[in-house]
């Protein structure tokens, strides 16, 4: 898995590729939670690359998304692929998580 951040005007974007697994969802959770110790309160998760994602993966999202709620943040996550989509839907957390179409789409949600 490989995580590049940018930081685009309120939201700090966070492009997340390859898989989210239980070996590197952990790596996911520490590094939004150092970005949200360091004041960031708004992401954007582009799933544009990921290819996918587990279990544990679902959990470290909703980790951050709980820390980012308890400081008023938000949490919005952007270009699924649809196997990635499919495992959102099944389980939930579509409906727990905003989910748009591109990371223009999401921004525009900030």
């Amino acid at each position: 898995m490989e995580i590049i951040y940018n930081k685009t005007g309120k939201a700090s974007v966070v492009s997340v590729s390859g898989r989210m697994d239980g070996v590197s969802a952990p790596e996911f959770e520490e590094k939004l939670s150092a970005w949200i110790a360091e004041g960031e309160t708004s992401f954007i998760i582009d799933f544009g690359s990921l290819d996918y994602i587990s279990s544990a993966g679902l959990r470290s999202i909703l980790v951050t998304a709980k820390k980012l709620k308890a400081k008023n943040g938000r949490l919005l996550l952007c270009t699924l692929k649809d196997t990635v989509k499919e495992v959102f839907e099944i389980s939930g957390f579509s409906s727990i998580v905003p989910i748009y179409e591109s990371v223009n789409s999401a921004v525009e949600q900030i």
